[in-house]
C-alpha cells in the first residue's frame, strides 16, 4: 500500500510516512460482509444501563424500559421454520399462540438522541449467540443483498432471532421496496425486527420524528411495528464546547507524521477517490486507521459527492477514528440548499459526527 507524499519542510517525524485513504481500493467478499453484521466498534460495550436518559426527557427512560421487555421477551425463540409458530417461534402444543408484545420496534426520534446507542443495546441484550443475531445500516443491507442476491440473503438471515436496521431509508423508493420485501420474508421465518430511520424528502419541518414516514414506506409489514418515540437533543452537543476551529496544514501534517497508524490527504482529492470506492466498503477502507487527517477541507460540491461524505463520516463515527482537519470548519461542509433540502438529516447527522471526532482529532497536537 502507497502511502501519502512526504512534507520536506518538517522531514521525517515517524518512522514511516503516513497512510493514504486515496492509495486504498478494498474489495470485500460477501462473506465478510455478513460477518460484519454486528453493532460498530462504538458500540462494543453500550449496554442500557450505560445509557443516560435525559432527565427532562421521560420518553427516553420509557424506551429503554420496553426494550428491555422487549429483548426479554425473545428468550427461548427460535427464528427458523415458518412463521406459522408466532413471533417468539413458541411451536409447543400448550405455548400461547399470540405471544404478548409486537412484531417490531421502531425507535423514533432525532438525530444524537442515542438511538443507535439503544438499537446496539437491545442487540447485546437479545439472549442468543452472535451468530444468531445482525446489526447493520440499511445501506449495509442492501449492499448485502448486492452481494449475496436475494433469495441467498433471506436464506442467510431467516435463521436469526433478531435483525436491527439502523438508519432505515426512505428516500429511495425502489431500495425501501426491496428491503420491505425482505423484511417480510424474515418476518414469515419468525425473526424479530427492531429500526430506526431517517426522514422523507420534502418532510423538512423539524426533521425530528419519522414514525408516520416510516410506517406508511414499509406498509404491509407496518402492523409489525411499535413504534417508540425519543425525544431529546443531540447528546454530542449536550454542554460541549463548539467543534474547534480547523488547524493548519502544517500542524495537520506534522499531526498525520507523528501519530501511528495515521492516514494523511488532501480533502478535494479524497472526494474525488470516493467516487471511485462503492460505500459497501468504506468500512474496509478504514481498516487499521487511528487517526485521518485532512488538509484544505473545502465546500462538497454536489449532493452526490455530499451523500459519499454522510457514509465516511458514519463509518469513522462508528470506529471512534479522530479527524484532524485544517481548512474549513466542518460545519461548512454543506451548502444551504443542501441543509434545506430532502437529505438534510443526514447532513446534519454527518456535521455532529465529525464535530465530535474532531474534538477527538485535538488530541492528535499533544501540548505544542
Amino acid at each position: 500500500m502507497s502511502s501519502s507524499p512526504s512534507a520536506p519542510s518538517l522531514g521525517p517525524i515517524a518512522d514511516a510516512a503516513p497512510l493514504s485513504l486515496c492509495a486504498r481500493a478494498p474489495h470485500v467478499p460477501a462473506d465478510r460482509l455478513v460477518a460484519e453484521m454486528v453493532p460498530p466498534p462504538r458500540f462494543d460495550s453500550v449496554r442500557f444501563s450505560t445509557y443516560i436518559p435525559d432527565p427532562n426527557q421521560p420518553s427516553q427512560t420509557e424506551a429503554v424500559r420496553v426494550l428491555e421487555g422487549f429483548a426479554g421477551g425473545l428468550r427461548g425463540a427460535h427464528a427458523t421454520g415458518g412463521g406459522k409458530r408466532g413471533f417468539f417461534g413458541f411451536g409447543k402444543a400448550k405455548a400461547p399462540k399470540t405471544p404478548a408484545g409486537p412484531r417490531g420496534v421502531y425507535l423514533d426520534g432525532g438525530y444524537g438522541v442515542g438511538k443507535t446507542h439503544l438499537l446496539a443495546s437491545l442487540w447485546h441484550a437479545t439472549p442468543a449467540e452472535p451468530a444468531l443475531k445482525a446489526f447493520g445500516t440499511f445501506v449495509e443491507l442492501t449492499n448485502l443483498v448486492g452481494a449475496l442476491g436475494f433469495q441467498q440473503t433471506v436464506q442467510t438471515l431467516s435463521g436469526h432471532r433478531l435483525l436491527c436496521i439502523d438508519e432505515f431509508e426512505l428516500d429511495d423508493p425502489g431500495d425501501t421496496v426491496l428491503v420491505s420485501t425482505l423484511l417480510g420474508r424474515l418476518v414469515d421465518a419468525g425473526v424479530a425486527l427492531a429500526a430506526t430511520s431517517n426522514t422523507l424528502p420534502g418532510k423538512l419541518g423539524e426533521g425530528r420524528f419519522a414514525a408516520a414516514d416510516f410506517l406508511r414506506e414499509i406498509q404491509g409489514l407496518s402492523a409489525h411495528f411499535r413504534p417508540l418515540r425519543i425525544d431529546g437533543e443531540d447528546y454530542r452537543h449536550r454542554g460541549l464546547p463548539k467543534a474547534p476551529a480547523p488547524f493548519s496544514d502544517e500542524q495537520v501534517t506534522k499531526a498525520a507524521y507523528a501519530t501511528e497508524g495515521a492516514s494523511l490527504d488532501a480533502f478535494p482529492q479524497l472526494l474525488d477517490h470516493l467516487s471511485k470506492v462503492h460505500p459497501s466498503r468504506y468500512g474496509a477502507l478504514t481498516d487499521d486507521l487511528k487517526a485521518v487527517c485532512l488538509t484544505d477541507v473545502q465546500p462538497v460540491p454536489d449532493q452526490s459527492t455530499a451523500l459519499r461524505l454522510v457514509v465516511l463520516a458514519d463509518r469513522l463515527y462508528d470506529r471512534e477514528v479522530p479527524v484532524l482537519a485544517s481548512g474549513l470548519a466542518f460545519d461548512q461542509l454543506f451548502s444551504e440548499e443542501m441543509l434545506n433540502g430532502g437529505y438534510r438529516k443526514k447532513y446534519f447527522r454527518a456535521i455532529s459526527r465529525l464535530t465530535a471526532l474532531a474534538r477527538d482529532g485535538e488530541k492528535l497536537l499533544g501540548t505544542d
